[in-house]
């Protein structure tokens, strides 16, 4: 017997009546999308296939349109009544989820982009017939009702009712605040955790991002300007709950400790329904967040602390009110619960117990640094928390560990994008510089070699394993991780041995002749290398007696450097010799030594793996400021000098990154119109570059070096290295040079790469159910490695 109700038959009904328009009054047939009880996200993916949307918004366009607008009308009842009885909380969930399915395939056709703007007769804000002037569009109507639910008592949030008997006003004057999901910023208490409530907000939140993801559906325009009209309204005074939910979001992120309460191997006993839940917050967090700071005054904070968890400085600042709380975050005891629950999060994939698998291992580290950037961004005061203890070191190692881990992966390009991005930013701070002479002893297992040193040691140490051994798609990244080293080398108190060994390698690979002259902004890395070594010389000889011996050891190649040829026959042979050599950065001439025990090498991306392309990031002189630092130790910005057209290496609008990749590979064909090396270029940045300290430091050194080993008849070090420490130049050397900080600055540029880099995330973290996959995304291309 066929019974009426099971899927199929049921899926046969809609499928048969869906072509014909169907009044939206029929009531008993649009019912049957959200009665049903037993229906899970997954349920309604299979059961609404994607062709079939596309056909009825082809075919049958009133019947997306009525179902939209009843969907939508459902949830504004549920959250109007307040969702008491079972069959009012199972439509909200099931109309969610349909929503959910059919939101990508209207934002995907351009002309139905404007549909949830337009207003829907008798729909009016009042709720009478008549004012219709004065209804809400659809996606006002849509975004509110979804703020509602997500502080609904015994749906979303605890009741604090004894009674069951709650009348419909409560929900109208029910103050929110008073629900937060999680104690942390702004709220002390911590509710009883409730797996229903967590699940009901995970579907709410699935749907807010849905509603949000329109930006997806548009090309990368160039000037970022344009806003997400979804984030803008939901951001804005018109949602009562904006506080609340900002607050809820943020501490249900960070009070998150997947560990379980340190016992191993608790995930495997506890399925952990925290997790889903939280992976989604951050996800609309970072969205909501999506804000180009350099094209609006970001508020300014003058240092006052009020009673309240946001400081209530002026300016007002953007009128985005999650970026608004943000920024206006500022007591101690906040930042503190902030640093420490990201800290947490981001060394759970580091945490290596003796018992393998023992701790449940997150996911959602890219959508953590991005959150983490947007608080640097946007709170310069947690910025200065940040750096104000060594409590930054646990949020540079695993960063350290996330770049040298994917090094090897071109689907995880992005991911080495953001961390160098965040390194650049905390690196244009003097603390920063500072806070890396710790000893580093939390021995994380990473392919790199063994040493013994600091955390300056770990991070010049992962870099050269990036530059060296990283795939080609690094290569615009070199330039952003010479400055983070330039910008904390005036800091500097001791490098290894092992450290001192990587810098001059990097130097002899990048100060050969055909390398030089194969791309117009190679120079810029030799400029970046002896500036880092001028800028130890000069500031901290005392300790880098390893530095001052790998230079001595290594002086030919400052001395070929001082000599390079300029003449056209000289440059033609260095550009010919390319071919019969090897790649420059190729692990000769670099003492690799063990990896550390325990690591496993970084792995290239399987084949077939899906990436998302990446719009180009701005030259470094786009990233970033000059700064001089005075004697008192604050920084004074610099005249940006007039750019020179011909040698900019800055991508220009459309897709760059690879003309500028093509530029920074090393190639010797100019015949195609490619550009080529003259006597002039090479001579305009030959007299330019800073070699008077390290040679007058050579000059002096060198024979004092050179008698002592005749007179001991010496090959050890270790006399050469103590002579070293207890030597000194003072005197010797020319006039100190000002420090230059090349700070990051804001721009659209990179507010746009972000833009693609999040979404792209977002999709490819979203396949259970796969929310945007198989649609016409425009904001970035799908590719497979």
């Amino acid at each position: 017997i066929n019974n009426p109700d099971s899927k199929t038959n049921k899926r046969k009904r809609i499928k048969e009546e869906e072509y014909l328009p169907v009044e939206a009054t029929d009531d008993a047939f649009w019912d049957q999308f959200w009665a049903d009880t037993a229906t899970s996200v997954q349920d309604v993916f299979a059961l609404v296939p994607a062709a079939e949307i596309r056909a009825v918004r082809e075919e049958s366009p009133s019947n997306l349109a009525t179902l939209c607008y009843k969907a939508v009308e459902k949830l504004v009842q549920g959250a109007e009544s307040g969702c008491h009885s079972e069959k009012e909380k199972q439509i909200v969930l099931n109309c969610s989820r349909l929503l959910t399915r059919v939101l990508p395939y209207i934002f995907e056709d351009p002309d139905w982009r404007g549909f949830f703007w337009s207003t829907v007769p008798g729909a009016g804000r009042g709720g009478g017939e008549d004012d219709d002037e004065n209804a809400r569009p659809l996606a006002e109507s849509l975004l509110l009702a979804i703020a509602d639910l997500l502080f609904c008592p015994d749906f979303t949030v605890q009741s604090h009712r004894r009674s069951t008997v709650d009348s419909a006003e409560d929900v109208h004057s029910l103050d929110s605040c008073e629900y937060i999901w999680e104690a942390g910023v702004g709220f002390a208490h911590s509710p009883q955790p409730n797996y229903i409530h967590d699940m009901n907000r995970m579907e709410l939140l699935k749907l807010l991002l849905t509603c949000f993801s329109e930006a997806m559906y548009l090309p990368p325009a160039p000037e970022s300007g344009s806003t997400n009209p979804w984030v803008q309204f939901f951001c804005s005074t018109e949602n009562r709950h904006a506080l609340p939910l900002f607050t809820s979001l943020l501490n249900t992120v960070c009070a998150y400790d997947p560990v379980g309460y340190g016992i191993p191997y608790n995930h495997l006993l506890f399925s952990d329904y925290r997790e889903p839940l939280v992976e989604e917050a951050a996800q609309v967090l970072i969205v909501t967040l999506d804000h180009d700071s350099a094209s609006s005054a970001s508020p300014t904070v003058d240092g006052t602390t009020t009673g309240t968890a946001m400081d209530d400085a002026d300016p007002p600042g953007p009128e985005n009110l999650f970026v608004n709380y943000l920024s206006r975050i500022h007591r101690e005891e906040d930042f503190q619960f902030i640093l420490k629950g990201i800290a947490r999060l981001l060394s759970n994939p580091l945490l290596q117990t003796y018992l393998p698998n023992s701790t449940k291992k997150i996911q959602f580290h890219q959508e953590l640094l991005v959150l983490f950037w947007k608080l640097c961004d946007f709170n310069k005061k947690f910025l200065f928390f940040v750096l104000k203890s060594s409590d930054v070191l646990d949020i540079l190692v695993p960063i350290l560990f996330f770049l040298n881990d994917a090094r090897a992966d071109q689907s995880r390009v992005g991911l080495m994008h953001i961390g160098v991005f965040i390194l650049l930013l905390l690196s244009g701070e003097r603390n920063f510089g500072v806070r890396l002479n710790k000893p580093y002893s939390v021995r994380v297992p990473m392919d790199i070699p063994v040493f013994t040193g600091t955390h300056a040691d770990l991070l010049i140490v992962v870099f050269h394993k990036i530059i060296t051994s990283g795939h080609q798609r690094l290569q615009p990244l070199f330039d952003c991780l010479l400055t983070i080293v330039v910008n904390v080398s005036p800091y500097l108190k001791s490098l290894s041995m092992v450290t001192a060994n990587k810098l001059l390698h990097l130097l002899e690979a990048f100060s050969t002749a055909w390398f030089l002259f194969s791309a117009a902004q190679n120079h810029h890395l030799v400029f970046f290398l002896l500036e880092v070594f001028n800028n130890i010389i000069q500031y901290q000889f005392d300790g880098n007696s390893n530095l001052v011996y790998a230079i001595i050891r290594k002086r030919s190649v400052f001395h070929q450097l001082a000599n390079l040829p300029t003449d056209p026959p000289a440059i033609h042979k260095a550009l010919q010799r390319r071919r019969r050599t090897p790649e420059p950065l190729s692990r000769t001439g670099s003492q690799e030594g063990t990896s550390m025990e325990g690591s496993r090498p970084a792995a290239p991306a399987e084949p077939g793996t899906l990436k998302t392309s990446l719009v180009a990031t701005p030259g470094i002189d786009k990233l970033t400021e000059k700064s001089q630092v005075s004697e008192d130790g604050t920084l004074r910005s610099l005249e940006p000098e007039p750019q020179q057209s011909s040698e900019d290496g800055s991508p220009a609008k459309g897709e760059p990154s690879q003309a500028w990749r093509e530029q920074r590979r090393p190639s010797s064909s100019s015949a195609s119109g490619q550009w080529s090396p003259t006597p002039e270029w090479v001579l305009s940045w030959k007299s330019k570059l800073p070699l008077q300290t390290i040679m007058r430091l050579l000059q002096v050194l060198v024979p004092q070096v050179e008698k002592i080993c005749i007179d001991k008849g010496l090959t050890d070090e270790s006399e050469i290295l103590r002579f070293l420490q207890h030597g000194t130049l003072v005197g010797l050397l020319p006039v100190p040079h000002p420090i230059l900080i090349r700070k990051y600055q804001a721009n659209s540029g990179t507010a746009m790469w972000f833009r693609t880099y999040m979404w792209g995330v977002i999709y490819l973290r979203n396949v259970d159910p796969p929310v945007w996959y198989d649609t016409d995304v425009k904001l970035f291309e799908i590719q497979r490695v």
